[in-house]
This record gives C-alpha cells, structure tokens and sequence, in this order.
C-alpha cells in the first residue's frame, strides 16, 4: 500500500472561527468566550485531544480483533495541560504547546493483564496521532498573499 494523504482547506469567519473542509464535512473550530471566541466548537487543542483518542479508538479496535481479544467496551479520556504565556505573548519561557498528555483508557474485555499489556503497546505503536505526539515531524509553513484583479 502506498502513502495515504489527508487535507483539510478552510477559512476564517472572524479572528477565532475558523472552518475547515475535510473531504464532505465541514469541521468549526472556535475559541470559547473567556479566550474570546464565540463558542462555536471545540478549540484547536480540544481537537488535537478528540482527534487522539478518536485515532487510540480506531487503532485498539483493530489491534484487537488481530489479536483475538474481545472488547466489550471502551472509553477513553485525554486530557492535558498548557501554560498560554506563549500563546498570549507573555513570556517565551515555556513551551507553546501541551507540557504533558494524559491519556486514560476504560476497557471491559475478558482477557487477562498480559494481554491487554501486549494488545496496548501494540496501539501506542501502531497509532498515528501517538506517533505524532511522541516524535519531531517535519512542518512546513509558506504564506502566499492573494491577488486582486484591478
């Protein structure tokens, strides 16, 4: 199998909404009101959060059924913590971005602890967004500038 892409495009409505296009969905991210926003979706943080746990979920499923183990069900939390000094343009002391993760994971199989040890370092390695979090990717960012006809 070769290299899979995925692509989101969008636009600003006002200086904290933005709405991204990925394939037939419209995704809002906004900021809540006491960061400014008017409340009308999750924050760029929540959705790296929701988009980790989404990929922990899918990842585990998979996992499983090559394993054989049963899940009957599963909840995941996942949540962090951020200094904004950086982002509100305070201080450059801390790091902009999430100084840890925590990720807790509520599973009801029958499989013993051995199992479920072997069937969670084989999600943690097999997960994207964990392979994102946990190593340097390579970003590019370019501004191009639109052109008005006269």
């Amino acid at each position: 199998m070769g290299l899979l892409n995925f692509s989101i495009s969008g636009g600003n409505e006002n200086p904290t909404k933005f709405v991204a296009n990925a394939r037939n969905f419209k995704v809002i991210v906004d900021e809540p009101a006491e960061l400014g926003g008017t409340d009308h979706g999750p924050n760029p943080v929540e959705y790296l959060l929701a988009g980790y746990a989404g990929c922990l979920n899918v990842v585990a499923h998979l996992v499983a059924k090559e394993f054989g183990l049963e899940i009957k069900k599963l909840t995941i939390e996942v949540d962090g913590d951020i200094n904004p000094a950086r982002l509100f343009g305070q201080s450059n002391d801390d790091r902009a971005g999430f100084k840890d993760i925590r990720v807790n994971i509520s599973l009801d199989t029958d499989a013993n602890q051995q199992s479920i040890d072997k069937w969670l370092k084989e999600v943690e390695n097999r997960c994207p967004i964990n392979d994102n979090l946990r190593n340097t990717t390579p970003v590019s960012v370019k501004v191009s500038t639109f052109e008005f006809a006269a």
